[in-house]
């Protein structure tokens, strides 16, 4: 490479897409070789998720890491970031001023966060079984979407300024003790998973979950965010959704029992990249009879089909460039592994909830629809599909 470049002004970017178990080792020896010193150019490390698998090993890899290498030279990379909605989400609340003055504790009533897949384990059971649902899509992709969604407002739009926002929302998340889990989540596992080749027979490893967090600060004391994920589900779909509260007086005639729907702000990530919002409006030729419409935005229908780059082009042009903006810091790592740590210590214990089976092709098992109706609401619809049933 040495001969190639001619001089020490050349820029570098080494991958890492390999198996987690060689980061620590491909790092060192990167270092040995002095193939990560900065003369002239730079030197950019960009490491695959998962970034450790516990608490323990996430602050082992980051001080691993950090012999060789300067925080600002790693770039630890989730493609979920790198998508076009993702990035919006930021825009979309502090650049406009018809949100940003409502979105608190005193006009939101809960917030929900879906990231589904209509894939099994397939192909990666052997790795999946070790893995499960927390440590392979909450503890990162969910986790960095609330965090996104909570923030407060950066000082600026530099990377520092806003991964500061983030990390200080993981630090206010409350922790679900192991005590607690059976209250705050839900476990499960589709009834095929176990005769899938590469699965340990009788496994309990979880293929859905869903939990209750909420953020002790002034700006969300008291709202609670629910989260959900899982495999063999109905439909691929990410999104999230802001369910604002209802109006405390309602002066319209309404059959008895009933309430008009919330005000409903959904986020969709994949795969029909948007934003929708729905709102009250009177059906017409009836006396005050109400009806929930849509104001929508479609990506692809405003911008044109080919103006939304794969998330992994994004990202790859920000190391480039050297903007980690959307890449995780080290504390904002080890901060959601003190958060996810708690929940598979209790998983494991005597406090554990009961690992309920459900249908491939299904929202999940029914729990997951009375952890949150526990609190009186229900899973939204996503993207346009019907939550529950088969």
């Amino acid at each position: 490479m040495a001969e190639w470049e001619g001089d020490d002004t050349a820029n570098r970017i080494y991958y890492l897409s390999i198996a987690p178990s060689l980061y620590e080792n491909t790092i060192a020896n990167l270092g040995k070789a002095g193939m990560v010193h900065e003369g002239n150019g730079w030197r950019r490390v960009v490491i695959e998720k998962p970034f450790g698998h516990d608490l323990v090993s996430a602050r082992q890899l980051n001080a691993a890491a950090h012999q060789v290498l300067a925080e600002s030279q790693i770039y630890r990379i989730d493609h979920y970031l790198g998508k076009e909605t993702v990035q919006n989400l930021l825009v979309f609340r502090f650049a406009n001023s018809l949100y940003e003055p409502v979105w608190n504790r005193n006009y939101i009533d809960h917030v929900q966060i879906t990231a589904a897949e209509t894939v099994d384990v397939g192909h990666r059971a052997s790795f999946y079984d070790g893995v499960g649902v927390m440590r392979d899509m909450i503890q990162n992709h969910v986790m960095q979407l609330l965090s996104l969604v909570a923030a407060e407002p950066p000082a600026s739009f530099h990377a520092e300024a806003i991964r500061n926002e983030k990390a200080k929302v993981f630090s206010a998340i409350r922790p679900i003790r192991p005590e607690d889990v059976a209250k705050c989540t839900v476990r499960g596992q589709y009834r095929k998973y176990r005769d899938t080749e590469g699965v340990a027979p009788g496994s309990n490893t979880p293929t859905y979950a869903a939990l209750r967090f909420f953020i002790d600060n002034w700006r969300w004391q008291g709202v609670p965010f629910y989260m959900r994920s899982g495999k063999a589900l109905a439909a691929k779909v990410t999104e999230i959704t802001i369910f604002f509260k209802r109006p405390p007086h309602v002066m319209f005639p309404m059959p008895e029992g009933t309430e008009p729907a919330p005000n409903r702000l959904s986020i969709c990530i994949q795969p029909d990249e948007g934003i929708s919002f729905s709102f009250q409006a009177k059906v017409p030729d009836t006396a005050a009879e109400m009806r929930d419409v849509e104001m929508s935005f479609n990506y692809e229908e405003s911008f044109g089909a080919l103006s939304i780059p794969e998330a992994y082009e994004r990202l790859l042009l920000d190391v480039i460039k050297g903007d980690a903006s959307l890449f995780t810091r080290s504390d904002a790592i080890e901060l959601s592994w003190e958060l996810i740590d708690p929940i598979l210590t209790g998983w494991d214990s005597k406090y554990a909830p009961p690992l309920n089976f459900y249908e491939s092709g299904s929202w999940g098992p029914p729990e997951a629809d009375q952890l949150i109706a526990h609190n009186g609401y229900k899973w939204s619809h996503c993207c346009g599909h019907e939550p529950g049933g088969d």
